[in-house]
């Protein structure tokens, strides 16, 4: 198996977290280093890496896929840059800060031949996982109203000071809210019409940090729904069938087992804890689900399949245009007060 040679463009939490420790473990990569302006933190964790001083540096090196896992708005230079000097892509999420900036970047991968994929990680989360299997069993049947939340309690202010600054990008829409609207479009496609409303509700707050998104299909009503006050959550995914409905929480350990340090290698990778099973009820009966196991390290596995056999990217930029439309609608809605039409 030839090794896909891969830089990452930071390497702060999401260098560290979800990025590194899987192209670690894939036998299908080789981790050369990590685009770090200041500290050299990635030669400290990793043998036979670099610290590279510059952008420059990284496309001259011979890195094959570049990581793009820096703020938002950075995103459209950088990606551009990268494609542009003939190397493979991944973008994380929010893929740019506009449509017209994704349409371009998909366009200019399209030209040059190369793979340019969007990190939606969330599509491998176990919960999203098991509500994809509860709809693709049709135990619901026809499903007529859905809601998917990313609520949390965190009423003050980033540390992180770039994600509470005024720019393209900033803001729980492009962050929390880019996941699940890629899940809805993900779960039921996408939507003739929309109408939002977002809002500032944390003290001294300059970007959005609330929104409620409601899409509107021929048979169905989905609501997106993400904040910072959540302190009791409610379900993250409901679904409303003619057969019934199932109840999931958001309960996927990936995350918290990356920052305790833990590698995605072991055998219960991604399981769930016990108590939180989701709850399917129908005329039948009322019964508890077994989630299905999370795995970041599929996504990665599909990535190297499309890099190495040019197979489709597990996440493809005509999804994250998708997703950018949504966003670009939700800000017009909110704005003018009134549904936007597609």
């Amino acid at each position: 198996m030839s090794k896909i040679k891969t830089a990452l463009l930071a390497y702060g939490d999401s260098g560290k977290l979800f990025h590194a420790p899987f192209l670690e473990v894939h036998s299908g990569f080789e981790l050369i280093g990590a685009y770090e302006r200041s500290k050299k933190n990635i030669e400290n964790d990793f043998k036979n890496v670099k610290s590279f001083a510059t952008l420059e540096e990284v496309l001259e090196s011979e890195a094959e896929l570049i990581v793009v896992n820096t703020p938002v708005h950075t995103h459209f230079e950088l990606a551009k840059k990268s494609l542009l000097a003939g190397k493979n892509v991944l973008v994380e999420k929010c893929f740019t800060t506009n449509v017209a900036e994704a349409i371009e970047l998909d366009s200019i991968a399209k030209a040059q031949n190369v793979k340019l994929c969007i990190y939606q990680n969330r599509r491998w989360d176990s919960d999203f996982k098991t509500v994809q299997k509860i709809l693709k069993d049709n135990i619901l049947d026809e499903i007529v109203e859905a809601e998917i939340r990313f609520e949390r309690y965190n009423p003050i202010l980033s540390q992180k000071t770039w994600k509470e600054e005024m720019q393209n990008g900033s803001g729980i829409l492009w962050d929390l809210g880019a996941h699940i609207i890629d899940q809805a479009l993900v779960l039921f496609g996408f939507p003739t019409q929309l109408f939002a409303d977002l809002r500032k509700l944390r003290k001294d707050t300059k970007v959005v940090d609330y929104f409620d998104i409601l899409l509107y299909y021929p048979d169905k009503r989905v609501r997106l729904k993400a904040s910072f006050f959540a302190k009791e959550v409610l379900p993250a995914y409901v679904l409303q069938g003619r057969k019934g409905s199932f109840l999931k929480m958001r309960a996927d350990v990936q995350e918290d087992d990356l920052k305790a340090g833990k590698k995605p290698n072991f055998k219960d990778w991604g399981t769930e804890n016990e108590s939180q099973k989701g709850i399917l009820n129908t005329f039948k009966n009322r019964i508890f689900i077994d989630s299905l196991k999370g795995n970041y390290l599929e996504f990665f596995g599909e990535l190297y399949q499309a890099l190495s056999k040019n197979k489709p990217v597990p996440v493809s930029a005509e999804d994250a245009i998708k997703t950018m439309k949504i966003i670009e609608g939700a800000i017009k809605s909110s704005e003018e007060q009134k549904i936007v039409c597609f």
